[in-house]
């Protein structure tokens, strides 16, 4: 059987445990990977990782909330392997993740800079990309969201915010360039654990989300959301657009 992505490029934006499986996965599935992140160091460890394997990929510096990084990322791309097929916008700032800060304790400029890398991140690299999926006759996106848009908790209110605000600009991509070839999804994961952030978290915390889950026997892992991405990225996927996939174990249902 072909690997489902085979012969396809895709920019997968911001590194990490949830970036690093996807670029993996994207890779296993015979597409040609470009990784940016802020710490060029993290993207290439992978991509040391993708070509040991026998893959093709590329490891990018991308600041994504900088356009002209954005834009010089999205050219690397083309220069390197032709052209673009997909983009998975994956980058976050937490800024706010204390539970102690209510909207009447957060500084302005944490919410600013929390809105600066998340919505208008992955509205610069949206902007980017579309063009260049264009010229291939279309293309998908996928954007990494947060089980945070949907819930109402006590915290995290920029971060809940701009992922909301990504829900927004992935429906807008879906209806306005769905008849010209281009899909785009958002994934929702609630908490996904890899080994830089289990580390910094007590184990409550993780006893918390298994509980809050309706599947009870572990937390989620970021190879959980690349196997959905696969999904999105590939032929196999080509009837599902306009969409945010929860990935959380059952934590949040929705209808």
């Amino acid at each position: 059987m072909r690997p489902r992505l085979e012969g396809r490029v895709v920019l997968v934006a911001g590194a990490g445990g949830i970036g690093s499986a996807l670029a993996l996965r994207y890779a296993a599935e015979g597409a040609k990977v470009a990784l940016g992140d802020l710490k060029l160091e993290s993207a290439a460890e992978v991509v040391e990782a993708i070509r040991k394997a026998g893959g093709e990929a590329l490891a990018l510096h991308l600041d994504g909330a900088d356009e002209a990084s954005v834009t010089d990322a999205v050219a690397s791309c083309v220069s390197t392997y032709g052209g673009l097929d997909g983009l998975h916008a994956n980058f976050a700032n937490l800024a706010d993740s204390s539970p102690d800060l209510s909207i009447l304790d957060l500084p302005l400029a944490v919410y600013d800079d929390v809105q600066r890398v998340n919505a208008r991140g992955f509205y610069l690299c949206t902007r980017a990309a579309i063009p260049e999926l264009l010229k291939r006759g279309g293309g998908a996106i996928v954007y990494t969201s947060s089980a945070a848009a949907y819930s109402s908790g006590p915290a995290q209110v920029a971060y809940a915010m701009s992922k909301a605000a990504g829900h927004a600009l992935m429906r807008h991509v879906a209806l306005r360039f769905g008849a010209q070839g281009i899909r785009a999804n958002a994934l929702a994961p609630a908490l996904t654990l890899h080994p830089s952030i289990e580390a910094l978290l007590p184990p409550q915390m993780i006893d918390w989300a298994k509980a809050a889950a309706a599947i009870k026997s572990r937390v989620g892992r970021p190879e959980d959301i690349a196997a959905m991405g696969a999904l999105l990225m590939s032929d196999e996927g080509s009837y599902i657009t306009g969409q945010v996939i929860s990935i959380d174990g059952g934590t949040i249902m929705r209808s």
